[in-house]
C-alpha cells in the first residue's frame, strides 16, 4: 500500500513538474516581456514584397528582441509565416511575443507624422520627398502625380495640381498608396478651403487656384511673414489696374533655372505663359507649393496704393514700397548703391517690377 502511495505521489509530482514546465514554456513563448527597453523607439519597416525570412530579419535586426528563439516559436505557432502584413511597426518595450506577433499579423501600424513644408517647385520634387517618407517610393508617386487624369479627377489641370497639396502636418500610414494619398490630400484641401477661406476668395474675386498661384509668387518674393499681405496687395493692385505683374520669380520659373540670382533682359524675352513680363494676369499655376501663411496673406491682402517694391538697402529681408515709378526708381537706386558698397553688384534685387 505504501509503495502504491509513493508511486502515486511521484506521479503527481512529475505531473506538477511537467505542468509547471509547460506553463513556464507557454508564458515564455507568448507573454514573457521579450522586447527590451532601448533609448529610442525601435521601428520596423516591412515592405510589401518581403518574404517571411526578410520580415523576421527586419525584426531581429532592431536588436530589441531579448529572446529570439521564443519569438520564432510564437511566430510559427501563431501562423505568422502566412499572415504578416506590410507596414511601419513600433516595438513597445516590455511587449510579449503574442502582442508582437498579433501586431504584425493584424497590421497594427505606427502612423507616419508627415510634415509637408511646401516650397516644392514641381510635382517631381514633391514625389522625391514623398518617396523618402513612404513605402510606395519616388517613381510610383511621380507617375501618379504627373498623370493628367489624377489632376482631372479632383478638378485641377497639370499646371495647378500642385496647389491641391496644403503644407501642413498629417498622420498617414507608411503603406498608403499614391492614389489613397491623393484622396486624403483632396479631403484635407476641401476642409482647408470650405467656409471662411472660400468666402474670402470670393470677396476678392479669385478662385482657390488663383489664390494659390498668387500666394506662390508672394512667398518667392518675401519670407518675412508680416510683409506678405502688403506684397500681395501690390500684385492685387496691378491685377485691378490691368498692369503686367512683372514678377521676377515667375521668369526664373519660366527659364527653368532655380539657381538664377539675377534676372537680365535676355531672361525677360523667354516666351512662356509663366513670364509675367510678357503675359498679363496670373500664370497658369503656382510656381511653388505655397505655405498656408502665403495663402492667407493673399486672402487678407493689405489694401493700399502701392504698385512697386524693391529690396531694402538695409538687407534685412524687407522691402521698400512705392506708389509711383519715380519713387520706386529712387528706392531701386538706393538699393543698388548699397549693393555696390558691399561689393555685391551681382546679387539679385529681389524686385519684380524693377525694370519699369
Amino acid at each position: 500500500m505504501k509503495k502504491k502511495s509513493r508511486i502515486l505521489l511521484w506521479t503527481v509530482l512529475v505531473l506538477i513538474a511537467v505542468g509547471t514546465l509547460a506553463a513556464l514554456n507557454f508564458y515564455g513563448t507568448f507573454y514573457y516581456n521579450n522586447v527590451r527597453t532601448t533609448e529610442k523607439p525601435q521601428d520596423i519597416r516591412i515592405y510589401r514584397d518581403f518574404s517571411y525570412d526578410q520580415m523576421i530579419s527586419a525584426v531581429l535586426a532592431t536588436g530589441a528582441i531579448d529572446n529570439e528563439s521564443t519569438f520564432l516559436r510564437a511566430a510559427r505557432f501563431m501562423k505568422l509565416p502566412d499572415n504578416f502584413r506590410p507596414g511601419l511597426y513600433r516595438l513597445k518595450p516590455g511587449a510579449g511575443n503574442k502582442a508582437l506577433v498579433r501586431m504584425l499579423s493584424k497590421g497594427w501600424q505606427q502612423p507616419v507624422r508627415l510634415v509637408i513644408p511646401g516650397y516644392f517647385r514641381s510635382l517631381d520634387r514633391f514625389a522625391d520627398f514623398l518617396g523618402e517618407q513612404l513605402e510606395a517610393g519616388r517613381d510610383a508617386f511621380a507617375r501618379a502625380l504627373n498623370d493628367p487624369s489624377s489632376a482631372a479627377k479632383y478638378g485641377f489641370d497639370p499646371q495647378n495640381f500642385i496647389g491641391m497639396f496644403i503644407p501642413n502636418t498629417y498622420e498617414v500610414w507608411w503603406t498608403v498608396t499614391p492614389e489613397d494619398f491623393m484622396d486624403r490630400m483632396n479631403k484635407e484641401y476641401e476642409k482647408f478651403w470650405s467656409g471662411d477661406r472660400d468666402a474670402k476668395a470670393a470677396a476678392i474675386g479669385l478662385t482657390r487656384q488663383q489664390v494659390s498661384t498668387l500666394a506662390a509668387i508672394v512667398i518667392e518674393e518675401t519670407k518675412y511673414e508680416p510683409e506678405m499681405p502688403r506684397v500681395a496687395g501690390v500684385y492685387m493692385n496691378r491685377l485691378h489696374s490691368d498692369m503686367l505683374l512683372q514678377a521676377d520669380p515667375t521668369v526664373i520659373f519660366a527659364v527653368g533655372d532655380p539657381d538664377l540670382k539675377r534676372v537680365l533682359n535676355r531672361h525677360l524675352e523667354t516666351d512662356s505663359p509663366y513670364n509675367t513680363y510678357m503675359y498679363a494676369g496670373l500664370p497658369p499655376g503656382p510656381i511653388t507649393m505655397p505655405p498656408v501663411a502665403a495663402i492667407d496673406a493673399v486672402l487678407n491682402y493689405e489694401h493700399h496704393d502701392y504698385l512697386y517694391f524693391c529690396a531694402n538697402d538695409s538687407f534685412d529681408g524687407r522691402h521698400a514700397f512705392a506708389k509711383t515709378l519715380s519713387a520706386h526708381n529712387e528706392n531701386a537706386r538706393r538699393y543698388q548703391r548699397a549693393l555696390t558698397r558691399q561689393g555685391a553688384s551681382t546679387a539679385r534685387s529681389g524686385n519684380p517690377p524693377s525694370s519699369l
